[in-house]
């Protein structure tokens, strides 16, 4: 199906039904109840979801398959950002052809640094996309202010000069991004006794491009090209030794990587219509490298599993504030109840880094393929005692 092994899409066919339940499988309690917190089942975050995980999945393409580590990932993501929101001021507030020239831009800045940083390898050419991405944020963040809005950001006005469309809306207020119409902004509200779904238009946006990300993802993995990135990440020299010029394979990995990022920026500035130069700095490259090898370096689904734990942490793990925690432990005795709140508040709220430094570097030592490794092998421990009670006597020596 679709050109696709059967594992393949079966892979594609949960990442489908992830994406379009989500809604439903990320509010699992109920609106009113003291745990509603955990819900991350609304707009926003469900959108940071999927758009990270694009941006993660393309990351992989280089990193996983090639073994070409980049620190300079993030100027392609604010490339893309600052493309779509030029387009939203210029020509319309339709998100497609802001997204398209987010692709093309980001694709052709990737073009020019990959060039040039492709000349060396190992920790050179993690250095040096590191630089270019840091020399990009410092031209986004002062030398190219009328361009990019410098520390304020770039954003809407109300005297854009808007070719195919109204610059202001007929209550004077600046239009809103939308796909022939339809809102990106526009939700809907489904009740169902104490459960409450938020079923947002941005959000599916996201999300088809996300099944469409992955799918080409799954295609150039098993593809001859994804082959020779992978002998390319096994043994560069050996392929060198056969004649075989590597450098035009890693070059078009670094491209495709940089038009994934460059979709990802795109995809947040059609949801907000702002683009800042703090999406081009050094650590969100850290966070896109975090996603993917907390998720599993070199897999499929991995990076997107990465960075919805990463995003998850970020925005719902950093709530619990010590009022939450009181809340939770009021059942014990004053004493005890301080003393439980006093070990764990570190952890949580402001120190949600900690956590997930500990969950990290658990992953790092105890799960090398990631959260992809962690799952696994509890199928294959499922599978062995499914196999030990069918078969109760088959692990045992015969007498």
């Amino acid at each position: 199906m679709l050109g696709l092994e059967k594992k393949d899409f079966r892979l594609l066919l949960v990442v489908i039904g992830l994406t379009l339940f989500a809604p439903i499988i990320l509010n699992p309690f109920p609106a009113g109840s003291e745990m509603a917190q955990f819900n991350a089942g609304y707009p926003d975050l469900m959108q940071r979801f999927v758009i990270f995980g694009i941006f993660a999945i393309g990351f992989n393409i280089l990193f996983g398959l090639t073994g070409y580590l980049s620190f300079g990932h993030a100027a392609f993501l604010g490339v893309g950002s600052y493309s779509a929101v030029w387009m939203f001021k210029l020509l319309s507030m339709n998100v497609l052809p802001a997204i398209i020239l987010s692709v093309i831009i980001a694709g052709l800045f990737s073009l020019v640094i990959g060039y040039i940083s492709l000349r060396r390898s190992g920790i050179y050419f993690s250095i040096l996309t590191l630089a270019f991405a840091q020399m990009s944020f410092a031209l986004a963040y002062s030398v190219l202010t009328p361009i990019t809005g410098g520390e304020t950001g770039l954003q809407l006005a109300l005297d854009d000069p808007r070719i195919l469309g109204a610059a202001q809306t007929a209550s004077g207020n600046i239009p809103v991004p939308a796909l022939f119409g339809l809102e990106m902004r526009a939700s809907y509200e489904l009740n169902i006794g104490a459960w409450s779904f938020t079923f947002n238009t941005g959000y599916y946006l996201a999300a088809v491009m996300l099944v469409l990300a992955f799918y080409l993802a799954i295609r150039i993995f098993r593809s001859p090209f994804g082959l020779m990135l992978r002998a390319i990440k096994s043994n560069q020299t050996r392929m060198s030794y056969t004649g075989l010029n590597s450098r035009p394979y890693t070059l078009a990995a670094f491209v495709i990587s940089g038009m994934y990022a460059g979709l990802a920026g795109g995809l947040m500035a059609s949801m907000d219509p702002l683009a800042g130069a703090e999406r081009m700095q050094w650590t969100a490259s850290g966070e896109v490298v975090l996603m993917t090898i907390l998720g599993g370096a070199g897999t499929l689904i991995g990076p997107v599993l990465g960075a919805g734990m990463i995003k998850y942490f970020e925005n719902i793990f950093s709530k619990i504030n010590g009022q939450v925690l009181h809340d939770w432990f009021g059942f014990l005795p004053g004493g005890l109840e301080d003393f439980v709140v006093t070990i764990i508040y570190p952890f949580v709220g402001k120190g949600w880094h900690l956590t997930l430094g500990i969950v990290f570097m658990l992953v790092v030592i105890y799960l090398p393929g990631g959260l992809v490794q962690g799952g696994q092998k509890i199928l294959a421990a499922l599978r062995r005692t499914k196999t030990d009670d069918a078969n109760p006597g088959a692990s045992k020596p015969a007498e």
